[in-house]
């Protein structure tokens, strides 16, 4: 299969795990946007991964990119709207959508153990067999309900079997050093920041270090820094009179330019405009965490 597709079944037995869609898609429009408590159709559970590019959901109040090499699960309906922003890049994934309530089951326990964002290596026999689904549904024609809910749920195993290889690492110790990045970066979030500092700082190295923090909080902590610089900016732009200038720079921000980028990227709008729409966003601070 070398052209993205996408196909839906659709059947009434609601005494089998069913599949409802499945598709390798290329986003390019801004407009892509599902919101869980907005779509029509309800009952059923998503998940979406990125081969390339990145979108966006927002879920549990954090904002959260999806960039390459992670997916997310959610449940409709349920509190949580993803997307696409204008990029350079298209947002290439593939994604499923499933019935019933194993489905429903696998779905909740994967959340509470990994969360909304997930990640997995593109070789991860959970994508490797989702794309081989897709091959078979597309080249072998097939199509018949039995079937492919045996496909499900051998494909859903999978998926439970290597969410227990990655949390089974999540340990105390492993707390603990999340726990004292966390404080220094919320503590030093003003200074120049390095990964090389921070993991000097915990006694791990830094390679270690950022797996730890996509495994516990599925982010970076180069991008936990930076929410952590949003959030004093922001609180900066409605309660005091500091440029704009200013603000970044005593937020950390090596620069004007920088600073405005990544400003845009977490609130969708310019430092300045911020500091004017007070009656649209009425919020004299935001969090991220």
């Amino acid at each position: 299969m070398t052209e993205p597709s996408s196909y839906a079944f659709r059947n009434d037995d609601t005494s089998i795990l069913t599949l409802d869609s499945i598709g390798w898609q290329i986003i390019r429009s801004s407009k892509y946007s599902f919101s869980g408590n907005e779509r029509p159709d309800t009952g059923h559970v998503i998940f979406q991964y990125t081969l390339s590019g990145q979108g966006w959901i927002e879920v549990d109040q954090k904002v959260i990119p999806i960039p390459k090499g992670s997916g997310f699960l959610v449940q409709i309906p349920s509190k949580h709207r993803y997307y696409y922003r204008d990029q350079s890049q298209p947002w290439e994934v593939l994604w499923l959508n499933l019935r019933g309530e194993e489905a429903n089951r696998i779905w909740k326990m994967i959340i509470e153990q990994e969360g909304h964002v997930i990640q997995r290596e593109a070789t991860s026999p959970v994508i490797t067999g989702l794309q081989e689904l897709l091959r078979k549904i597309s080249e072998e024609k097939i199509t018949d309900k039995y079937v492919l809910s045996t496909e499900i749920y051998s494909w859903m195993l999978t998926l439970v079997r290597t969410s227990r290889e990655v949390t089974k690492d999540i340990s105390a110790v492993t707390s603990s050093i999340i726990l004292k990045a966390k404080k220094y970066l919320k503590e030093n979030y003003a200074v120049p920041l390095t990964l090389d500092m921070l993991s000097e700082y915990c006694g791990i190295n830094k390679h270690h270090l950022c797996r730890l923090f996509q495994k516990s909080d599925q982010i970076s902590p180069l991008a936990y820094l930076r929410e952590r610089r949003v959030e004093a900016a922001v609180s900066l732009l409605r309660t005091t009179d500091l440029s704009i200038q200013e603000i970044g720079r005593q937020c950390g921000f090596d620069s004007p330019s920088y600073f405005g980028k990544v400003f845009r990227e977490h609130m969708e709008m310019t430092p300045k405009d911020y500091r004017m729409k007070k009656l649209e966003f009425p919020y004299d601070a935001i969090y991220y965490e």
